[in-house]
């Protein structure tokens, strides 16, 4: 009866000892944020991320949801790849376009601002038949707003995230 009794506090004690240096679910949540918040500082910081837009919202109109993994934009400061769906007002557009905003170019003027909860980032990017000036508000859980204005075209946001780009994509 003895030994039972010796076995029972032992195991009482390791695991009262054993869940106590456990974490509780709020520090986890807090690394896990930390942990986010540094690799969305690294993306701003290496200027190489990928867009990916899921709302748009036209000047003057109303928010609309977008497809998901179809409409994108790869930043980098050598080269930029822009395919995102166009709603509002174009000035000097063909009728036989497809309407949406693509174009491919390096980007210019990139300034970067850092606030408190998130980070500015803005360049000009010149197509081939226009110049569309970004400006990303990029909050460091990932979520993104991407405004664009263009000389052809009315001021369009996007909202979305961003992440890194795949491996295939960096080559």
């Amino acid at each position: 009866m003895e030994t039972r009794l010796c076995i029972f506090l032992f195991l009482i004690v390791f695991n009262f000892s054993a869940s106590a240096q456990e974490k509780t679910k709020k520090e986890l949540k807090q690394e896990r944020e930390l942990k986010k918040q540094n690799e969305i500082k690294a993306l701003i910081n290496s200027q190489n991320f990928v867009f990916e837009a899921q709302k748009a919202t036209p000047q003057g109109g109303r928010l609309l949801q977008l497809d998901y993994n179809t409409y994108f934009l790869k930043f980098k400061t050598d080269h930029t790849t822009c395919d995102l769906p166009f709603f509002g007002r174009g000035y000097n557009i063909g009728y036989n376009g497809d309407g949406g905003i693509k174009f491919e170019g390096k980007p210019e003027n990139i300034k970067v601002e850092n606030k408190k909860n998130n980070t500015i980032l803005k360049a000009t990017v010149r197509g081939a038949s226009d110049v569309y000036d970004l400006t990303f508000s990029i909050f460091y859980n990932g979520n993104t707003t991407l405004s664009v204005s263009s000389n052809n075209r009315g001021p369009i946001s996007y909202d979305g995230v961003i992440y890194a780009p795949k491996t295939a994509e960096k080559q």
